[in-house]
Order: C-alpha cells, then structure tokens, then sequence
C-alpha cells in the first residue's frame, strides 16, 4: 500500500508539471490573446499546485489548532499555503486586468492576432 501512495505522489507531481508545460507552451505558441491570457492562468494553476505540493508532508496535519493535544511539530509548515493563497488573488486581479486590456486591444485594432497588431502598428 505504501508503494502505491508513493507512485500516488509522482504522478500528482508530473501532473502539476505538464500543467506548468501547457501554459508555457500555449502562452509562447499560440496568436491569440484570450488563447495566451487563457495559457498564463494555466500556468498560474500548475505553479500553484507546485508550491502546495512542496509543502505536504506526509503523516502531518494542517495548521489548526481546534484539537487538544496537538503541537506545532506535529504541523505542516502554513507558510507555504499562506503563499498560494495570496498568489491565487494576484493571479485574479492580473487575469481581470489582462482582459480588461485585451478587449480595448479589440476595440481600437479590430482583432486579437498578435501578427496582425503588431502589422498595424508597424
């Protein structure tokens, strides 16, 4: 059984490295920018859940302290969800201003092809 929790662990973690994968490849290769604001929240996610998995430890609870008997060495360090947290919110507000500024891009070019922006400016 304790096999099967360790591949449990390895595969999460590959999963939270093609999710980091498929937002830096779609942020770099795709010409569309909802498709690119879409790729960086991807990536925003797989850099999440990298830093949540960086502080699991195995055999520990969290943070809490709501039950008798329970000492600080007996937690997972919080600082690490802390973090995430904090990440997640920036990670919002930037979405929200990247597509405030994406639909003005649409509104004063007529497009969201990068190619044919940087046509028109040129």
């Amino acid at each position: 059984m304790k096999a099967l929790i360790m591949n449990t662990h390895y595969i999460v973690f590959a999963g939270i490295l093609m999710l980091m994968v498929i937002g830096l490849f779609g942020a770099l290769t795709k010409r569309n920018l909802i498709k690119i604001l879409i790729a960086l929240g991807i990536l925003d996610t797989g850099i999440n859940l990298f830093f949540i998995a960086i502080g699991y430890v195995t055999g520990k609870t969290a943070p809490i302290f709501s039950k008798q008997g329970l000492s600080s060495g007996n937690m997972v360090d919080p600082v690490p969800q802390a973090l995430v947290l904090t990440a997640i919110v920036i990670g919002v507000a930037v979405l929200a201003l990247g597509l405030s500024i994406v639909i003005r891009v649409y509104e004063h070019y007529g497009t969201l092809n990068v190619s044919k922006i940087k046509k028109m400016r040129g």
